[in-house]
């Protein structure tokens, strides 16, 4: 596509995918000019800027960056019609994750501009994190640790009572909603585990770690946990609600690392209330931060709350910056981009 020489690339990167990574993973695969831009994910959270989601809110710096930039590498930068047209040389954004929300793609098409993302760099990361919410939230392990650690008191003794003791995953019939590169990985671990697994996902042929299950009703009547593992689209919005809950078993785990509004939150606090759920472990949540008048707050004997960690791994963020150089590189020689959506 050009000359490496001169080639302009501005690393927009953030307080986990640091701009210093990404120039380092760079110079692996091209010799460039790089400005490194810091945005402030996840100390600021992330939110809607404009007509694109979940992105840093920094349109006016990320302009001021790009001014001359052909190549944006970034993870949270607002790449909106706004900063398309305030930057004529940009020819190629790469999004280190697994996929361009961030990015007007529309808008991208109509100047020109390639987009690329960085699929699966977070999956064993989110896969190992969903397995340890499960173990949490069935076992009771924050719950005892707060009790113990925090407040001295002995009385987390009463999961030892038949009564609150919890499940095992050795034999435990689980069932997955979705099937890719996390939901795939969950299974094979919890094979491992001796777990009954089940999944279903109508979009995944093939062998799988499990038993396949054609109807997401049957999955829900014979799990005692259910994992979810599916995009988010306007079809699996509120895919989980008060209907299909209903349909678990009493007693049952609902866990939850994917996409918050999978799940209709509010549904699931009756659940749970009621007695109905006995747990459930949750990473991710329909509005982020999640509020303080959110109801999950006052279930904390029977909730595992993170604040969106599935995919806090060092090694995600290494991986990123990676695949995104490697991007680069193979435009900048002029060679077939691997994750490319324009």
């Amino acid at each position: 596509m050009t000359n490496g020489n001169s080639v302009r690339v501005v690393a927009a990167g953030d307080h986990f995918i640091l701009p210093s990574l990404i120039t380092e993973a760079l110079g692996h695969q091209l010799t460039c000019d790089v400005d490194e831009l810091t945005l402030g994910w996840p100390l600021d959270p992330f939110g809607p800027v404009a007509e694109v989601t979940e992105a840093s809110d920094a349109e006016d710096e990320l302009i001021d960056a790009l001014a001359g930039a052909q190549v944006l590498v970034t993870q949270m930068g607002p790449v909106t019609e706004r900063v398309l047209d305030a930057c004529p040389d940009l020819r190629l954004v790469v999004v280190c994750r697994g996929g361009p929300v961030n990015v007007n793609l529309d808008a991208a098409k109509r100047h020109d501009v390639r987009v690329c993302y960085a699929p699966g760099r977070n999956a064993a990361a989110t896969a190992e994190f969903t397995v340890g919410l499960m173990l949490a939230a069935l076992r009771r392990i924050p719950q005892a640790h707060d009790l113990l650690a925090r407040q001295g008191s002995w009385e987390g003794a009463t999961y030892y009572t038949y009564e609150h003791s919890g499940l095992e995953l050795e034999d435990l019939p689980v069932g997955l909603v979705g099937y890719g590169a996390v939901g795939s990985r969950v299974a094979r671990v919890l094979c491992a585990f001796g777990a009954r697994v089940m999944v279903y996902d109508p979009y995944v042929h093939g062998e799988i770690h499990g038993l396949r299950i054609t109807s997401l009703d049957d999955l829900l009547r014979r799990s005692r946990v259910i994992t979810l593992h599916a995009r988010l689209t306007t079809e699996t919005r509120d895919l989980i609600g008060a209907r299909e809950l209903a349909l678990l078993p009493q007693g049952s785990v609902v866990v939850n690392a994917a996409r918050g509004p999978l799940l209709d939150e509010e549904a699931l606090c009756d659940a749970l209330e009621s007695g109905h759920l006995s747990a459930a472990a949750l990473d991710t949540y329909v509005q982020e931060p999640l509020p303080p008048h959110s109801r999950l707050h006052a279930l904390a004997d029977r909730v595992v709350l993170t604040p969106h960690l599935g995919g806090a791994s060092r090694a995600v963020a290494e991986k990123a910056a990676a695949i995104a150089a490697a991007e680069v590189g193979r435009w900048a020689r002029g060679k077939p981009l691997a994750h490319c959506l324009t």
